[in-house]
């Protein structure tokens, strides 16, 4: 897959550069040994991508072209387990999901908020932000991580379905006990923009 140039995706590009290169100079040296196993999702991995999320970010599309996945990943040189990603829960990092762990993602999460809680949800309508569709199925939104409790405690997703006053395309976190979805940043790139500001915070020296 060709990405053409425009001012839209040089800007995604760029985004990507900024936390590339900040998340290296941040790592633990450990971890940087082991992300350099890593290798970036292939043409054809990115169009299976988009054929399933045509509205996919161009950043994500950058970033996994760069790596595609430290959830777990096997590449050739060895196994990747690095937390590259936060959230607005402070000190607690996450994994990027490799392209076909998206896609895995997408087939497992086949319900939505309001049939996975039932009457849970409509007594408590607060645990979900008011800008998230609860009625969208879930694996309609791109999961792109698991926290470092392999997902078990929260999650991410890129929503494309939101409501009239959510964004087309926002980031939202999910976190159990209590569990809540929230949105924490209008747009991928926004996410990246947050983590940068944020001088990477999430990383966790040991």
């Amino acid at each position: 897959m060709v990405l053409k140039q425009n001012p839209r995706k040089e800007a995604a590009l760029s985004i990507v550069e900024q936390f590339h290169s900040g998340l290296k100079a941040a790592l633990p040296a450990a971890s940087l040994d082991e992300l350099a196993f890593a290798t970036g999702a292939s043409p054809t991995q990115l169009d299976a991508l988009k054929e399933v999320y045509p509205d996919c970010p161009d950043s994500l599309l950058h970033l996994l072209a760069k790596v595609n996945g430290t959830h777990w990943q096997k590449y050739e040189k060895g196994e990747v387990s690095v937390l590259i990603l936060g959230s607005d829960i402070a000190e607690y990092p996450y994994y990027l999901r490799s392209v076909e762990q998206i896609l895995e993602d997408r087939t497992a999460n086949d319900k939505s908020i309001a049939d996975i809680y039932d009457d849970l949800f409509l007594e408590n309508p607060d645990m979900v932000d008011k800008r998230i569709d609860p009625d969208v199925i879930l694996g309609e939104r791109l999961c792109f991580s698991h926290c470092m409790n392999n997902g078990g405690t929260s999650t991410l997703f890129i929503d494309f379905n939101p409501t009239s006053k959510g964004t087309k395309g926002q980031v939202i976190r999910f976190v159990h006990d209590p569990d809540e979805y929230v949105v924490i940043a209008d747009s991928f790139d926004a996410y990246l923009k947050m983590l940068i500001d944020d001088k990477f915070a999430f990383i966790l020296e040991d």
